[in-house]
């Protein structure tokens, strides 16, 4: 029978289509026509899988001559890009050729790039096409054998992970896989690592002294995942805060995990042979990056930004008032619902963006300025102050849970009788665990895990402060301190309180400390007490 179909995937953001690739062989005009809107890389692909084809050993296969050969990537009328397609042309071609059986073609899917040789080259995404694949009914797929460790990360899928074409015609027509070279890998290689992810649990919040006060709030934004922001002058230690917060965050669900890494390999950032993610990530873009590196985009296909790539990790924005002005108004949408759009024409891709995001800044240019010390040593004017802090919009800062102002350490701080000396990030992790397990337990069956993530309908509804609390709440939002909004992240934040103390249901005294937390006012020794 001259016509064969076998499947693929294509990506639109975050969303993978089952492709049918149609190949017709038929008599008429010699050539091959590739049809279904693909991109310029993809129009290539004919030439690839004419070339892979002819130059495999197969037998007495090759690619038709003197036929007509028609490829249609169906559904047509979605925009196809990419190099993965090559396999599954191939395979189809040779299937309805007569060369290799089509029965067989039904729930597989291929993916993989070819070279002329007719070798297979790892391609990005390969975890998402895997998923969409097994939710469309895909029981095996074909990939490049470097990648075939992502590929079995799906539960239930049957994964065959082969070098060359050759091994794959092989495999369907039930034939023991001839010997092929090791699989070519991707164009990007990492040249220089010497600050790669794993170095952030070499900080430890056991090498800090005193910042008591800094210190709880960033349990409690850990515990919750909520927003925070650090402010105070240069050298007072946010940066080195910032960057142990990885170290007190819990390792990720097999479902964070699995979300996590789907979108590290979207982005291309997934090397051939890297297993699951299962530490939260970090990342700290330097104040320059561009809109589309932070929140995704790109030329061509869209890929997640470096906000999505920190999906239940953290991103760490340094000297936040330095970033560009779209940037910082760019941020509105995933501090409030936890993921980003991106529109383009006709495509509109969503990934998520449901991490911790954390702000640095100093007061002023010079970092120089403290409000308590006249004799601060600052050069701004107070004309240039304001104007750099204006750049924190209110919309953006509205949208931030936790407000801390960190000084530099003073010899009373350091010996301060609160609690034995520098607590390790182990201790606070163990409780950042516990308060999330009760996390986990409320919102049980929801679409969200966190109280940083949780809807302020569903909270008055269904998880109210006590009656004395929420009367001071109301109090605080009729006499304008804060906004409707400033009231939900303030709840999240009461029930993060009670959580850490294990605590029933919020009241007075967990209000009061979210309270604080959310305007900057400094908290009370006995709320520093009870870190510990």
């Amino acid at each position: 029978m001259p016509f064969a179909t076998a499947h693929t995937l294509a990506l639109q953001g975050a969303v993978g289509h089952l492709i049918d690739v149609q190949v017709d062989v038929s008599q008429g005009v010699v050539g091959t026509t590739l049809v279904g809107r693909p991109d310029a890389a993809l129009s290539e692909a004919k030439d690839r899988c004419r070339m892979a084809v002819n130059n495999s050993v197969l037998g007495d296969a090759r690619w038709p001559t003197t036929r007509r050969v028609t490829i249609l990537l169906s559904p047509a009328d979605l925009p196809k890009r990419g190099t993965h397609f090559d396999l599954a042309i191939a395979v189809a071609t040779l299937a309805a050729s007569g060369w290799i059986p089509g029965d067989g073609l039904a729930d597989t899917a291929f993916i993989g790039e070819l070279t002329l040789s007719g070798g297979l080259r790892s391609v990005p995404g390969v975890l998402p096409m895997v998923l969409a694949a097994s939710g469309r009914g895909i029981g095996r797929v074909f990939v490049p054998e470097p990648q075939s460790a992502e590929a079995r990360m799906v539960p239930g899928m049957a994964v065959f992970g082969v070098r060359s074409l050759a091994q794959v015609a092989a495999l369907l027509c039930g034939d023991p896989a001839p010997e092929a070279p090791p699989v070519a890998p991707m164009s990007g290689n990492r040249l220089l690592s010497w600050r790669g992810q794993e170095r952030m649990g070499e900080h430890d919040l056991a090498d800090m002294a005193g910042m008591h006060d800094a210190r709880y709030a960033l349990e409690v934004a850990a515990a919750g995942g909520h927003h925070l922001m650090l402010s105070g002058p240069r050298g007072s230690g946010k940066t080195t805060l910032a960057e142990r917060i990885p170290g007190i965050l819990p390792d990720l669900s097999p479902e964070e995990s699995l979300e996590l890494t789907a979108i590290h390999s979207l982005a291309g950032a997934l090397e051939p042979g890297d297993g699951m993610l299962t530490r939260p990530p970090f990342f700290a873009p330097h104040h320059d990056a561009s809109k589309a590196s932070l929140l995704g985009g790109g030329t061509g296909r869209v890929r997640p930004g470096e906000i999505s790539r920190s999906h239940c990790g953290v991103l760490f924005l340094d000297e936040f008032p330095l970033f560009r002005a779209d940037v910082i108004e760019a941020l509105r949408q995933p501090l409030e619902s936890g993921e980003v759009t991106i529109a383009r024409g006709e495509q509109s891709s969503t990934f998520p963006a449901r991490g911790m995001v954390v702000l640095a800044a100093n007061p002023c240019p010079c970092g120089d300025y403290h409000p308590d010390a006249p004799s601060d040593g600052c050069t701004c004017s107070e004309v240039r102050r304001r104007d750099y802090r204006s750049r924190f919009t209110g919309p953006v800062a509205d949208r931030i849970d936790i407000l801390r102002h960190v000084l530099p350490v003073r010899q009373h701080e350091v010996d301060d009788p609160i609690g034995p000396g520098p607590e390790p990030s182990a201790a606070v992790r163990r409780r950042v665990e516990l308060a999330r397990e009760r996390q986990q337990d409320r919102y049980a069956g929801r679409s969200w895990r966190l109280n940083g993530q949780a809807p302020g309908p569903a909270l008055v509804q269904e998880w109210p402060l006590d009656a004395s609390a929420q009367q001071v709440l109301d109090a605080e939002m009729y006499a304008g301190r804060l906004s409707r909004r400033g009231i939900v992240r303030v709840h999240r934040v009461a029930w993060t309180v009670a959580d850490l103390w294990g605590t029933l249901r919020p009241g007075v005294d967990e209000l009061d400390v979210a309270l604080r937390l959310r305007t900057g006012q400094p908290l009370l020794l006995r709320t520093l007490g009870r870190a510990g």
